[in-house]
């Protein structure tokens, strides 16, 4: 699975820390998630989706192995 969450943050001007913070995770958990090392949870992925105001499907695509 490959994700956008980096362009969405940056595009927002946020460090993952910002990130991590206003959706109540850690900033390593940000930064695993963004690197493709850690698949987040459905209320991970919903929280980051609510905080950019787009769809889960916008953030994560599924690669064609997946």
């Amino acid at each position: 699975m490959q994700n956008n969450i980096a362009e969405f943050r940056k595009a927002a001007g946020l460090s993952q820390q910002e990130l991590a913070d206003a959706i109540n995770v850690s900033r390593k958990t940000i930064s695993t998630v963004e690197t493709a090392r850690f698949t987040p949870s459905v209320i991970i992925a919903l929280k980051i989706a609510q905080h950019f105001d787009t769809s889960v499907e916008s953030l994560f695509l599924l690669d064609e192995t997946d």
